[in-house]
């Protein structure tokens, strides 16, 4: 039989780097359950520690010069953590550099081991893990990587490593596929009897023509609500499906640059107009993303509302006068990428597709395989309105496909929401291709609230801005900043707000908090606060003690509203975006800190104040680091007309919407006669 050989983190877990992504947390917790589930396979693991020996200095040469100390010997730099401890009988070998090869001593150990295939898991993976899978692939290994239980501190390196060992050497995977491979499928659920298989979706609409292969992979989407319940079958798209997209995208690309910036305008207007009418959309909404209604309806509204907007946004080129010695133009950028999230959509994509339609441009569409059937919905409302054939494509599938597409030659320009992760790999791409890239990449959106603010009212409008559409939305309050003043009794107002939060089935119109997006995420939020508990944090859940359960009778992906007192700022909760329906708590014992704390996270989407004080407000909107501010007012939600970007890690190129679409979406000439 198959052997298999997992290495699991080494010593920098304990005391991690600043900068680590994923988290310390998150993939220690992601490298245990592989570790115990290869112990329980009775398979072979391996631990490869750096190993330094401060009386002979062992280090590597560039620690020498930088005068760096790492990975000693008897030190808890050198220890990882318990969960990731050897058990007797359990091989461990040490090196020196990068490469776990380095020494012979891991080719003596496979060799007894009649391994034939490593699965790797640790740190660094732009350096130790790299080197390693290199090594292994070179003596004719078959490599697996869990891609989630791996990490870096420099996390655009790892980006280029992933995409660098994808395309020779090794298969990148989640913890979950592995164990999947390996017989072991706890976060899968059997089928609920007596339902229809589910409706295949085409693996793309090119044109106006839907486009369909049997022989692809396929990812069957399971129901956030229902346990077992299957909804769609969504194809993975191919290198020829890709190419036939963007294809299709380049032949349209010159007569819509030239066409009547009134027939755009057109366009965008009857689109917007067929998702008004169209009933079931809210609902096919709610269905597969697990969305309230009640936001889902919101949410189909304000798209056509945006659609409208971006269309009032038509601006043609100024003409020159007679004696002007230059003049400027606005060109389109021709095909645009356009990788889109599952949390919002419609509201997402029609905002990004409307404003490359709006502007000349044509596009390639890749949604996220949890949003697939809402996603060719969508597209048939738009082709449906008399859609140029070509001016808009979709291809379906996994993040594989996103990378496919941006790589893709006949790709223009990119424009992403998505993880950081999702932005550093697009980084790499659109860099290595001279493309530009917009990219909204997510936020851990704090509000500080003072002491002379209208604590009923801040503590109703953090509730639901953290809590709301189970906090799976980019500008989600996910960090709560108070005065040490009013700490206490803002609590207090704090947990009663969430508990009168509706909790229950999303096609139920009182229900604000749904489920999570799937039994992953769940089990994802779940071990965070799990971990946040084993550190001694207080833990608040207002609407029951275990989190995870079903509060209306529905067996699905529901995970509690919890407050967590987290005053350490380096804690993994407080600067780690969960995505999830947990709202961190921290305190303040004057201005300085308060805003230090608020900004002392790697992303920068949102900020917020709830104070009535005109010269905390002045000092507010001159220190926070963010792209949005709000004043009295959650993180959450925007206006469908201004622009919408983040600063630092949460945001790549110009913002969304507003003025900024102009900027992104075209490229200027200078012209001089």
């Amino acid at each position: 039989g198959k052997k298999e050989e997992q290495t699991p983190p080494s010593s920098h877990f304990r005391h991690a780097p600043p900068g680590l992504e994923p988290a310390a947390g998150l993939v220690t917790a992601q490298a245990s359950r592989l570790l115990r589930s290869f112990r329980d396979l009775a398979l072979p693991v391996v631990h490869v520690w750096t190993t330094v020996d401060r009386g002979r200095d062992q280090r590597m040469p560039h620690w020498r010069r930088m005068g760096k100390w790492q990975c000693e010997e008897g030190t808890d730099g050198h220890r990882p953590p318990a969960e990731l401890q050897p058990l007797p009988g359990e091989a461990v070998v040490h090196k020196r550099f990068f490469g776990a090869f380095g020494t012979g001593e891991l080719d003596r150990v496979l060799k007894t081991l009649e391994a034939d295939t490593l699965l790797l898991a640790g740190v660094h993976l732009h350096a130790c893990v790299r080197a390693s899978a290199l090594d292994a692939y070179e003596r004719g290994y078959r490599v697996w990587i869990a891609d989630d239980a791996v990490a870096s501190d420099d996390p655009l390196h790892a980006a280029i490593t992933r995409r660098y060992l994808q395309e020779r050497a090794a298969e990148f995977n989640s913890v979950d596929h592995w164990l999947r491979e390996l017989g072991v499928d706890g976060n899968r659920e059997p089928a609920a009897s007596g339902d229809a298989e589910p409706p295949p979706l085409p693996v793309a609409i090119i044109g106006n023509a839907h486009v369909h292969r049997t022989n692809l992979c396929r990812i069957t989407r399971q129901s956030p609500a229902r346990a077992g319940f299957a909804l769609a079958t969504v194809p993975v798209a191919d290198a020829a499906a890709i190419g036939e997209a963007t294809g299709s995208a380049r032949r349209a690309a010159r007569d819509w640059a030239h066409s009547d910036p009134a027939a755009r305008v057109r366009l965008l207007d009857d689109w917007a107009d067929r998702i008004d009418a169209d009933a079931g959309l809210a609902t096919e909404i709610a269905r597969e993303t697990g969305k309230p209604i009640r936001h889902a309806r919101d949410e189909v509204a304000a798209t056509a509302i945006q659609l409208r907007a971006i269309a009032r946004r038509v601006c043609p080129d100024e003409q020159p006068g007679e004696d002007a010695p230059a003049w400027v133009r606005h060109r389109a950028l021709g095909v645009i990428a356009v990788v889109t999230p599952w949390n919002n959509p419609t509201y997402i994509p029609a905002g990004k597709i409307g404003a490359a339609l709006l502007h000349g441009n044509t596009v390639v569409w890749k949604p996220a395989a949890a949003a697939s059937t809402v996603a060719v919905r969508l597209m048939r409302l738009l082709q449906e309105g008399g859609a140029p054939d070509g001016s808009v494509n979709l291809v379906l599938g996994d993040r594989s496909v996103a990378a496919g597409l941006m790589a893709d030659p006949g790709v223009d320009a990119v424009t992403l929401t998505g993880s950081t992760e999702a932005g550093y790999a697009a980084q790499d791409i659109c860099a290595r291709r001279h493309v530009p890239l917009q990219a909204e990449l997510g936020g851990n959106n704090a509000a500080i609230v003072w002491a002379d603010a209208d604590l009923a009212i801040a503590a109703e409008r953090i509730a639901e801005g953290a809590f709301a559409m189970a906090g799976q939305r980019c500008t989600a309050n996910r960090r709560v900043i108070v005065d040490e003043r009013c700490r206490g009794e803002f609590l207090g107002l704090l947990a009663a707000a969430v508990a009168r939060l509706g909790l229950g089935d999303s096609m139920d119109p009182g229900t604000q908090v749904g489920p999570l997006i799937s039994r992953e995420s769940r089990d994802r939020v779940a071990a965070c606060v799990a971990r946040a508990r084993s550190r001694g944090l207080g833990i608040t859940m207002p609407h029951g003690t275990s989190g995870v359960g079903d509060p209306c009778g529905i067996r699905g992906t529901e995970y509690f509203p919890t407050l967590v007192l987290a005053d350490d700022p380096r804690d993994e909760l407080v600067q780690e975006e969960t995505f999830g329906p947990v709202l961190v708590v921290q305190r303040a014992t004057n201005w300085a800190e308060a805003i230090s704390r608020c900004n002392g996270v790697r992303q920068g989407l949102a900020a917020a104040l709830f104070s009535g004080s005109p010269e905390l407000q002045r000092c507010f909107l001159a220190e926070a680091h963010a792209g949005i501010l709000k004043i009295n007012r959650s993180t959450a939600g925007a206006a469908v007309d201004v622009p919408f970007g983040g600063w630092k890690a949460s945001g790549i190129g110009p913002p969304e919407h507003g003025s900024s679409d102009r900027e992104f979406h075209t490229r200027v000439q200078a012209i001089y006669r």
